[in-house]
């Protein structure tokens, strides 16, 4: 699903700019006017201070069990914790947290890179590229081929055993996630290898492995080496499954922006991201926590820098601007969304249909 944007004459391009612009402009003085950009520092610390305190007991778990498989619940629970980290670190690179610029960059790079082990800088990289430009091909880091296609062009390329996997490819999704934190890892180091000017590259990368060879190190002196590989398995693959599902009913699925298209910002936002509502048992600010604010995706794009605490009460502005303006607003709940993310991705990944897989053939491939 892709928009259609056709370049139409220079001054109706003009008008609808200005009003656009405009638009975007009265909405974000409404939004400045309640009081939803000023920061909420005191949760942020509060947040900080449970996730920290939680990290503690987990690692006084460890200690005390020693040699026990009961290692391994501590593992899902670092897991859970460093995805949480990394969300606080994700909304330092916003400069959600605090006020001054200079403070939120320490805090996220203190999280992502001391915490958390991945890098900092690339994080910020990535992630700025997508905010500018979510879901438009060739501009979106996140819908550039990787293991998974996101793309029908990209599963066209695909050949052999990748074409299978491909055509497959939404129902192996979320199984594939198990090595996301692997890659997420992998990925940020290698970042800091690359050519070229990279900021902060010597001090990322000592912080990095000063802190993977700590953990490491902690983990294979207290367990047996089977079972220290177990951990380490168990804490990876919960970490990248959580992230994973926090991020991707964020945009897949989502209509799609042609490279060279003209989308006024409100509209470009709003139309490629989706909200996810809904409680758990937990009641209804669960979603939010769960997510870390992940789940206001529309509102996140609309206003980067907005704590996490305000974005419902944004959203109920926002929802009532776009079905005034007639903008289409997406919410789902979380178990619809992923639906639609496995749909997407094997419907992309049938253009890696293998050019024999035609009805003749395969009926004759039953006889």
């Amino acid at each position: 699903m892709s928009i259609s944007v056709s370049p139409p004459a220079t001054s109706t391009r003009s008008k609808r700019g200005s009003s656009a612009a405009t638009g975007y402009s009265q909405l974000l003085n409404t939004v400045r006017d309640a009081g939803l950009l000023r920061k909420r520092s005191g949760f942020y610390i509060s947040l900080f201070v449970a996730l920290a305190l939680g990290l503690g007991g987990a690692v006084t778990g460890f200690v005390l069990l020693g040699d026990s498989w009961f290692q391994l619940l501590i593992a899902a629970a670092l897991g859970i914790l460093f995805t949480q980290l990394a969300f606080l670190a994700h909304e330092a690179a916003h400069r959600q947290v605090f006020e001054s610029g200079p403070a939120n960059d320490r805090a996220g790079r203190f999280l992502a890179n001391a915490v958390v082990g991945i890098s900092f800088q690339w994080w910020m990289n990535k992630h700025s590229r997508h905010h500018g430009n979510p879901n438009t091909i060739g501009k979106d880091p996140d819908i550039e081929q990787d293991t998974i296609s996101f793309l029908p062009e990209q599963a066209a390329e695909r050949k052999g055993l990748m074409a299978w996997f491909t055509r497959r490819q939404g129902y192996l999704f979320f199984p594939l996630l198990m090595l996301e934190g692997l890659n997420l890892h992998a990925t940020s180091i290698k970042s800091l290898f690359a050519r070229g000017q990279v900021k902060g590259r010597k001090r990322e990368l000592a912080i990095l492995f000063a802190r993977l060879s700590l953990y490491i190190a902690a983990i294979f002196i207290f367990l047996p080496t089977g079972m220290a590989f177990a951990f380490i398995g168990v804490q990876l693959a919960v970490f990248g499954v959580y992230m994973g599902a926090s991020f991707a009913p964020n945009h897949k699925g989502m209509p799609l922006i042609p490279k060279d298209s003209k989308v006024d910002f409100l509209s470009r936002q709003v139309l490629t991201s989706r909200n996810i509502i809904g409680r758990t048992r937990f009641g209804s600010g669960s979603i939010n926590a769960l997510m870390g604010g992940l789940n206001y995706q529309v509102e996140h794009h609309l206003f980067p820098s907005m704590p996490r605490p305000n974005l419902a009460k944004a959203a109920e502005i926002v929802r009532e601007y776009c079905a005034t303006h007639k903008i289409p607003y997406t919410e789902t709940s979380l178990p619809k969304s992923y639906g639609i993310v496995v749909q997407y991705l094997n419907k992309v990944g049938l253009s890696a249909r293998d050019p024999f897989d035609c009805p003749m053939v395969a009926e004759y491939r039953r006889l």
